[in-house]
């Protein structure tokens, strides 16, 4: 047995705990996971490295493990040439970064998975995503062939990558100085800019695939409420709903799929991803706030339902994913044939074929349907001339007994790892929930997790990466959790998380900031360091970390009016305000918070007694741009001082940059406060 296989002839992966490696563990492929044995290995034996990358929800990464990583003539290639590192791009996302860019410098597509060749000094000089069998084979041998014959010329290509990638990001997109804060007309360009991409027949914007990208409709949300623009509150709604509509979203156990195939929100991919879902209850739950829309509720109690059913841990943790794939056949899951639904449907099966587009051809392929609606549920009622209340009740119905036979088919892979930073999503969402709705599943499913965070990815007063794992946690984790705490504290008043958000942001600057480019590295001074240090800049399917960092700086310098913190905040605004006005769509948190910082931020407190009731009822309404702070009247938070309960009741302070309006003890006078300035 070879020293690289396990006693049941196993590679090194079986000693992991991603189940991603652990998909992997069986491969005839002598796999190892990232780490010194595998680099030490390489350098030893002067072999190339083939690092591939993935994630375990990931369809194409399983389609590659299947046809090449399980072929026995295929493996045989790879461990004779290579020393082969598998690696859970979602338990090290810093490795991920660095040569997902270096495979973009090549002029190659990036994506998953993702299949680069390294020097033994990890530098890289080839790559690619998914190879059919016959396409890696070749690749494989002439990598090995040139690494062979031409190493000289390969050498220096991969020197040339690495010099690539240790360009700092504010080099490469020219943010050498700070530029001029932005104006109102350059938010109104920004959203004109994102306007001529709209979809106006589906929501969102004109393209296949659909991803839904909650970070640019929060960002209309926030120039909507802040400029007053219907257009842009109208384009918003509509693609909530056309997405609240569509396939994407599982209409019978809640939460969304990570894209659409088409430009219709018809058809998904149908992994479920934690992160997505959290930032989608965040949107959906402020939208609510907004509109009041029943069809947004739905969306609301579907997702925290799905949540409470499928991803928690018994610990309070949230997992990070649910396969595409179930019985080796993507959204099986999921899908149904014209029989399967008639069956289930009963006496009410046209009124229900009609309402969620079943057909016996199929409305996807091989005569199967994926559920979706195409218009709401009150025009529905109407065109049927039936009472909404009598629909309900058959949708009601039917959900009940369509989920009782899914429940008998195979389940899509759980990935049940723990992530430090799609947790504080998920939190983060569960508040706004809670905020919303008053939701008592949202409330308790937020104190177990925010609990939890504190408890079990903490570790000497730093945060760690992946519950259970010896791996630092990234910029991402912390502007995740500094986020959620802030808003944990907004939405409950428990003033210990407002004070650990504070000790995390701290942190973050101690151990993540460059304070010569005023922005936040993504790994910290104390992480592995590898072949170059990067920063996240742009906002994608979860915002920058480092757009999350300057909001949260913002927020926490009003909170503890600490100068240093929204000084810091402005620089980062500053620095990259250039980009916001070049490429909105990847800048829309950035967009947000500068957006904030140019218009007055309301500082809403309330003290007394029944100040938690007050402020529930005081959550209800969306609010763009404030914070908000209560006490019974003991708190020592510098925005208290001199605030006492007037003639023993309740009272709201309505302040700006702590200049306060006349205290009211009634909350529809203190909105109004709010909204007269904005």
């Amino acid at each position: 047995m070879s020293s690289e296989r396990t006693a049941n002839n196993q590679n090194k992966l079986a000693n992991t705990s991603s189940p991603y490696l652990l998909q992997h563990a069986d491969n005839p492929v002598n796999w190892y996971p990232w780490g010194q044995e595998a680099l030490e290995k390489a350098e030893k034996e002067n072999k190339p490295i083939l690092l591939s990358i993935g994630y375990s929800s990931c369809h194409w990464c399983h389609v590659m493990a299947h046809e090449s990583f399980e072929n026995e003539e295929i493996a045989a290639i790879m461990n004779e040439n290579f020393i082969n590192i598998k690696l859970d791009r979602e338990e090290r996302p810093d490795i991920d970064n660095i040569y997902m860019d270096a495979v973009q410098v090549m002029g190659l597509r990036g994506g998953w998975p993702l299949n680069v060749f390294l020097t033994p000094d990890q530098k890289p000089f080839y790559g690619g995503t998914y190879f059919p069998p016959d396409q890696w084979k070749r690749l494989l041998t002439s990598v090995a062939d040139a690494y062979t014959n031409k190493y000289e010329q390969l050498a220096q290509s991969a020197d040339q990558f690495a010099e690539n990638l240790n360009q700092s990001e504010a080099q490469k997109y020219g943010l050498m100085y700070a530029e001029e804060q932005l104006t109102m007309h350059d938010f109104d360009s920004a959203y004109q800019s994102l306007a001529k991409k709209f979809d106006p027949k589906w929501g969102g914007f004109q393209r296949a695939p659909k991803f839904p990208m909650p970070v640019v409709w929060n960002y209309l949300l926030t120039y909507a409420d802040l400029s007053g623009s219907k257009e842009a509150i109208d384009h918003l709604t509509f693609t909530l709903d056309k997405m609240a509509y569509g396939g994407i979203y599982d209409h019978l156990g809640g939460g969304f799929a990570r894209y659409s195939v088409d430009g219709q929100w018809h058809v998904p991919h149908f992994e479920k991803m934690l992160y997505d879902n959290g930032q989608l209850l965040s949107l959906y739950a402020d939208a609510y706030k907004l509109t009041k829309k029943p069809q947004y509720l739905e969306v609301i109690s579907g997702i925290t339902d799905w949540l409470e059913r499928e991803m928690t841990d018994t610990s309070g943790g949230f997992y990070s994913a649910l396969d595409a794939d179930s019985e080796g056949e993507e959204g099986r899951f999921y899908v149904w044939t014209f029989e399967e639904f008639k069956d289930i449907a009963g006496k009410d099966f046209s009124l229900l074929a009609e309402y969620y587009d079943v057909s016996k051809k199929g409305n996807w392929e091989d005569e199967k349907n994926v559920l979706r609606m195409l218009e709401s549920k009150e025009v529905f009622a109407d065109d049927m001339e039936m009472p909404v209340e009598e629909i309900e009740k058959i949708l009601e119905a039917f959900k009940t007994n369509a989920m009782k036979v899914r429940s008998q088919r195979i389940r899509p892979g759980l990935d049940s790892k723990i992530l430090t930073g799609w947790n504080a999503l998920m939190l983060s969402g569960l508040c706004k929930a809670y905020q919303a709705t008053g939701s008592s599943t949202a409330k308790k499913l937020a104190r177990e997790n925010a609990r939890f965070i504190t408890e079990q990815l903490t570790k000497d007063g730093h945060l760690i990466r992946v519950k259970g794992e010896n791996i630092p946690a990234y910029l991402e984790d912390y502007a995740a959790v500094i986020q959620a705490f802030i808003l944990y504290y907004e939405t409950f008043f428990d003033e210990a998380y407002l004070r650990q958000a504070r000790i995390l942001a701290n942190r973050s600057l101690e151990r993540f900031f460059d304070p010569d480019e005023q922005l936040f590295y993504y790994t910290s001074n104390q992480s592995e360091q590898l072949i170059a240090r990067k920063k996240e800049i742009f906002d994608n399917v979860i915002p920058a970390s480092n757009s999350i960092m300057a909001e949260n700086l913002y927020k926490l310098g009003l909170m503890y009016d600490d100068v240093d913190y929204k000084s810091t905040a402005l620089q980062m605004v500053l620095m990259v305000n250039k980009l916001i006005k070049q490429e909105p769509e990847y800048l829309a948190n950035w967009a947000s918070t500068s957006l904030k910082m140019i218009r007055p931020t309301a500082e809403i407190l309330c003290v007394g007694d029944d100040y938690k009731q007050q402020m529930q009822a005081m959550n209800r309404h969306y609010f763009s741009n404030v914070i908000l702070m209560a006490n019974a009247g003991t708190s020592q938070l510098p925005l208290f001082e001199y605030k006492e309960p007037l003639n023993g009741r309740t009272t709201f302070f309505v302040c700006y940059d702590k200049v306060c309006e006349k205290p009211v003890h009634d909350i529809s006078i203190a909105i109004e406060k709010v909204h007269e300035v904005k």
